[in-house]
């Protein structure tokens, strides 16, 4: 489970990250399965990076859709201890992830964050 300190909720908080507001530079990698959104939004000392899931009705059906979620989620509470602090990532499902494992999706996640986060 994802701690809440480290969820993009509002939707504010995904227009920055998506659109490139706030501090520093927005940065973005694409793969056939994910695309990945990253900016560094708050530079003070002891604030945690967040992450927010973008899987819209073109992966699939509901079932489908929260499947999907629930695997980058999984996935991503592994690796946000070893982002940045204040770094925000919105991570965005494409309708390939529907078919794809997890493995997959693990594979094109580490190599997204390993470009967005350099």
């Amino acid at each position: 489970m994802l701690p809440k300190r480290h969820r993009l909720r509002k939707p504010a908080e995904f227009t920055s990250v998506l659109r490139g507001g706030g501090h520093g530079g927005a940065r973005r990698a694409g793969a056939p399965r994910l695309v990945v959104h990253g900016k560094q939004m708050d530079t003070r000392a002891g604030s945690p990076a967040r992450v927010g899931f973008v899987v819209s009705g073109a992966v699939g059906n509901s079932v489908v859709r929260h499947r999907v979620t629930r695997r980058l989620r999984a996935l991503m509470s592994e690796r946000i201890g070893q982002c940045p602090a204040g770094t925000d990532l919105v991570v965005r499902a494409t309708p390939a992830a529907a078919q794809s494992d997890s493995i997959s999706l693990e594979r094109d996640l580490d190599r997204l964050l390993r470009r967005v986060l350099q």
